[in-house]
C-alpha cells in the first residue's frame, strides 16, 4: 500500500532539514578557527556584544543551504535554471559581506552590488505583483527598491545574539508547513499548491535547516556571528522566496512574514532621517536595541521576536486559506497591531520591581 503523498513529501523534507542542519554544523567547526583569527568582531560604542567574537558563520548558513537546495533540485523533474540565478546572485552578496567583515566597505560600491543582486532576482520572475494596469516597468522599479531595502534591513537588524534565527526560521519553515498542507489538500486543487514555485519550497527549507545547524553557535551569550557574509544572502534569499509567495497572490501573507523586522527597520530608518543623522552609519536606534537598554536580555528579545513570528505566520496562513479582501485586511491590521505592541514594549524600561522587606 502506497503511503499519502504528505507523508512522503513530510519524510523527505525531514531529511533535507536534518541533513543541511548538521552540513552546516559541521562546516562551521571546520571553519571557526579561521573566523577567529581573520574575523573578529571586536566591541565598541554601537555593539550588543562585550568581548571580541568571531563573525562569518554565514558562510556556512548559506554555503549549506544552497549546497543542499542545488543537490535536491538537480535529482528532481523541475526546471532550475532561475535557481541557480538567485543562488549565484546570493554569493556574490555573500562576497561582497565577507569584504566588508574583515575591512568595511564604502557605502556607494556596497549599495550598487546589492541593487545588481536585487535586479537580477526581480528580473527573472515572471509573476506579476501590482493589478495588470501598474506597468510592468514601474513594478519592477518598486520591487528592486523594495529588495534593496529589505537585503539591508535584515543587515541591520541582525545585531543580537539569536534575532536572525526567531525571525528566519518561522519564515522559512512557513513554505514547506504550507506546502505540506497544501499536499494534502490536492484532491480539491488547492491554489498554493498548484500555484507556489518548488525552489522557493526547497530552498526556503534548506535555509531552515540552515539556520538551526547555526543556532546553537549564536545562543546567547553567542560564540559566533552570522556577519554581513550571511545576513546580505539571506535577506535576498528570503526576499526572493517572498516576491514568489507574492506572486501567486498572496500578498498579504508575504507582508505578514517578515513584518516585525520591516516595521522595526523602516519606523527606525524614518525617525533617523527625521533628525537628520546620516543613515549609512552604525547606530544603536532600533527598537531591539533600545530593548537591550531597556533591561530585556538578548534572550528575552529573541523570545519576543520568535513568539510573534510564529503569530504573524498563523495570519498569514489565515490569509492563504481565507482568499476574501476582508480576512486579508483584518489579519494585516491584526499583524500590524501586534508588532506595535512589541516595539512598544520594546521601547519602554522595565521596571524594576522592589522587594518586600519583612518586618
Amino acid at each position: 500500500m502506497t503511503a499519502p503523498a504528505w507523508i512522503i513529501a513530510a519524510t523527505a523534507f525531514l531529511a533535507v532539514l536534518i541533513g543541511t542542519a548538521f552540513v552546516s554544523a559541521f562546516l562551521i567547526l571546520g571553519l571557526k578557527p579561521l573566523l577567529i583569527r581573520y574575523a573578529l568582531a571586536r566591541p565598541n560604542a554601537r555593539s550588543s556584544h562585550k568581548t571580541p567574537t568571531p563573525q562569518g558563520g554565514g558562510i556556512a548558513v548559506v554555503g549549506a543551504s544552497l549546497i543542499a537546495a542545488g543537490a535536491v533540485l538537480l535529482n528532481m523533474d523541475v526546471s532550475a535554471g532561475s535557481f541557480f540565478i538567485v543562488a549565484a546572485a546570493a554569493v556574490m552578496l555573500a562576497l561582497v559581506g565577507a569584504v566588508d567583515d574583515i575591512r568595511p566597505l564604502p557605502p556607494v560600491p556596497r549599495l550598487l552590488l546589492q541593487v545588481v543582486a536585487v535586479t537580477t532576482v526581480v528580473l527573472i520572475g515572471d509573476a506579476r505583483v501590482f493589478p495588470e494596469a501598474v506597468p510592468l516597468v514601474v513594478e519592477q522599479t518598486v520591487l528592486v527598491f523594495g529588495g534593496v531595502w529589505f537585503v539591508n534591513l535584515v543587515n541591520f537588524m541582525d545585531g543580537i545574539d539569536w534575532i536572525t534565527v526567531a525571525e528566519m526560521i518561522p519564515i522559512t519553515a512557513f513554505f514547506p508547513v504550507a506546502a505540506l498542507a497544501a499536499t494534502a489538500l490536492a484532491p480539491l486543487d488547492h491554489w498554493f499548491y498548484q500555484g507556489l514555485n518548488p525552489l522557493v519550497i526547497w530552498t526556503a527549507l534548506a535555509l531552515c535547516g540552515a539556520l538551526l545547524g547555526f543556532a546553537p553557535f549564536n545562543k546567547p551569550v553567542a560564540r559566533l556571528f552570522l556577519g554581513d557574509v550571511g545576513s546580505l544572502p539571506i535577506g535576498l534569499l528570503v526576499g526572493w522566496m517572498l516576491l514568489e509567495l507574492a506572486g501567486t497572490g498572496a500578498l498579504a501573507a508575504a507582508l505578514l512574514l517578515p513584518l516585525y523586522y520591516l516595521m522595526d527597520a523602516t519606523i527606525t530608518l524614518l525617525r533617523r532621517l527625521a533628525r537628520r543623522e546620516k543613515v549609512w552609519e552604525a547606530h544603536r536606534s532600533h527598537f531591539y536595541q533600545k530593548a537591550t537598554d531597556n533591561g530585556f536580555s538578548a534572550l528575552s528579545v529573541s523570545a519576543h521576536v520568535f513568539g510573534l513570528n510564529l503569530v504573524l505566520a498563523g495570519l498569514a496562513a489565515m490569509t492563504l486559506i481565507w482568499s476574501s479582501g476582508a480576512v486579508q485586511i483584518a489579519a494585516l491590521v491584526s499583524g500590524i497591531v501586534l508588532v506595535g505592541l512589541i516595539l512598544r514594549r520594546f521601547s519602554t524600561p522595565r521596571q524594576k520591581i522592589p522587594l518586600e522587606v519583612s518586618r
